[in-house]
């Protein structure tokens, strides 16, 4: 489905599931807030070479309007918007690049936790021979080693402006036990404040080039192919400066259609559930 006359200067593309893992890509008009009128396509698939064939449909007039595209790190996305819209500016989405960050510093955080859980283990197990009761060490807040990194999960997802005290006594601990885990918390926020207190395109360049150093000399094989990905598509990431666009509009979107599927218990006729998001949203 295809809404020529919702098309504006300002898009957004993403990917979403609608029925059994079937991946519709749908394109959004960023002005319109994901309200009436929003939706510029829904297109079965992800497969770029079909996207565009059907994109191009839309007379290239109303094509070359379209000014600015925010957009995930997936490549067929990037091809989609290079061919359908070739004014456009592409621009990677802060708070995909953000994520792949965090996911590797709770990667360190799982390793050290499945290390905690092997070596409690064992310990359960010398006791059990040594027939004495088995009493693991208690941290002064109160966790244990296994509890401590368990809990640590959603303070590493925050700033630490944004610590409780009861979370800044946990952090404390952990950083004093896991080096590791505090070189990889600095470097998420570093990077994360890049997109917050940078404002000028240039800055933003510069500041990058830095946290990469940062990167290479703390010998985390996760973070360098994070460093790698962003060096591969930093020209469409430091776009996001030029009017600090994000994807926000497209992922509020995705999740009115997710509560919408299971307002409805799942989705059974995927042809008159696209008509009533159509009805409502295009």
């Amino acid at each position: 489905m295809v809404f020529t006359e919702n098309i504006g200067p300002f898009l957004s593309i993403d990917e979403t599931s609608l029925s059994h893992g079937e991946l519709y890509t749908i394109i959004t008009n960023k002005e319109r807030k994901g309200k009436r009128v929003s939706v510029v396509a829904i297109l079965e698939g992800t497969k770029a070479e079909s996207i565009i064939d059907m994109l191009g449909k839309i007379p290239i007039s109303k094509r070359k309007k379209v000014l600015e595209v925010t957009l995930d790190l997936a490549p067929n996305m990037s091809l989609i918007v290079r061919k359908s819209f070739p004014n456009a500016v592409l621009v990677i989405d802060r708070f995909h690049v953000q994520q792949l960050a965090t996911e590797a510093l709770q990667e360190i955080r799982i390793k050290h936790r499945w290390q905690a859980i092997d070596a409690e283990n064992e310990a359960i197990e010398l006791a059990k021979k040594s027939k004495k009761k088995y009493n693991p060490e208690v941290l002064q807040n109160g966790d244990t080693l296994k509890q401590l990194l368990d809990r640590s999960r959603y303070v590493l997802y925050k700033n630490k402006d944004s610590w409780s005290e009861s979370q800044k006594q946990r952090a404390q601990i952990l950083f004093e036990k896991y080096p590791d885990i505090k070189s990889a918390y600095e470097i998420t926020r570093t990077l994360s404040d890049i997109y917050t207190h940078t404002k000028i395109k240039i800055y933003a360049y510069t500041r990058l080039a830095k946290w990469h150093e940062m990167v290479d000399k703390s010998g985390f094989k996760s973070f360098n192919t994070i460093s790698k990905t962003i060096i591969n598509n930093y020209k469409h990431i430091l776009n996001y400066f030029n009017n600090r666009s994000t994807n926000a509009s497209a992922e509020s979107f995705n999740a009115k259609i997710k509560a919408f599927r299971s307002q409805f218990r799942g989705v059974n006729d995927i042809n008159f559930f696209l008509f009533r998001i159509a009805k409502l949203f295009a």
